[in-house]
């Protein structure tokens, strides 16, 4: 049986008008997913990249995670 290698992606959760928490993951286009709780969600978000990554078998270049900012712009 081959192990499973162990592989960490950042992932940006913020939450929405109705409460309900969504995350993505930068580094995987289309990975995103969400949930009522932060515990559902982390669930989630683990499928969904094991789900990405069965599709696309691209090699995924890991980002170096910097910060987050909010950026203020007039309309």
């Amino acid at each position: 049986m081959k192990a499973k290698k162990i592989r960490e992606f950042n992932v940006v959760i913020e939450r929405d008008s109705e409460g309900y928490y969504v995350a993505s993951v930068p580094v995987l286009r289309g990975c995103h997913t969400q949930a009522k709780s932060l515990d559902k969600l982390i669930e989630r978000i683990q499928e969904a990249i094991d789900l990405c990554l069965e599709v696309d078998r691209t090699p995924v270049e890991p980002l170096e995670f910097v910060g987050v900012q909010k950026v203020t712009v007039a309309q």
